[in-house]
């Protein structure tokens, strides 16, 4: 529990989400979107609409994450589930709710309009908010926090004094 940081996960920092190398790419591009001023990454990955639903989602999902890392089964490219397909498309309709049924849409473009509910709205908004990701070297230079050891200092001092 003290090496994976297990009580990092119940916060909402997105920096707990590189605890895991693998989620580079993705810290990177979100650290580089307009949504990392108003989103943090449970804004979009988790479900809002009650509490029990929200944590259940996040343990659920974090078992089957941190047992694919542990594993070392995990992916060369990250696709996300459908499970977490349905739950993004939910957080992006409940923070958008007033430009999707912005009746200036329908003037202004009238297949968005027509076609807003009965699709992703990554269909069209592919870049947003991670922009092109391919694999793991698809952001070589991203700079994404890195995690505090999980050496304890007084365990740091007796290596350095047994290695001078």
């Amino acid at each position: 529990m003290y090496l994976s940081k297990a009580h990092s996960y119940l916060s909402d920092n997105p920096g707990t989400c590189v605890n895991c190398h693998i989620m580079a790419p993705q810290y990177a591009t979100w650290m580089h979107s307009s949504h990392r001023e108003y989103a943090t990454c449970n804004d979009c990955h988790v479900p809002h609409d009650n509490v029990f639903n929200h944590y259940y989602f996040k343990a659920k999902d974090g078992l089957r994450h941190a047992t694919i890392f542990t594993l070392r089964a995990e992916p060369q490219v990250i696709h996300i589930l459908e499970a977490g397909q349905e739950v993004v498309q939910q957080n992006c309709v409940r923070c958008h709710q007033e430009l999707i049924q912005d009746k200036k849409l329908y003037t202004y473009n009238k297949e968005h309009f027509q076609h807003r509910a009965d699709r992703q709205c990554w269909e069209c908004h592919r870049m947003t908010p991670h922009g092109r990701i391919n694999s793991l070297s698809s952001t070589p230079n991203a700079q994404v926090p890195v995690p505090e050891s999980p050496v304890p200092d007084w365990l740091k001092e007796l290596m350095k004094d047994e290695n001078p």
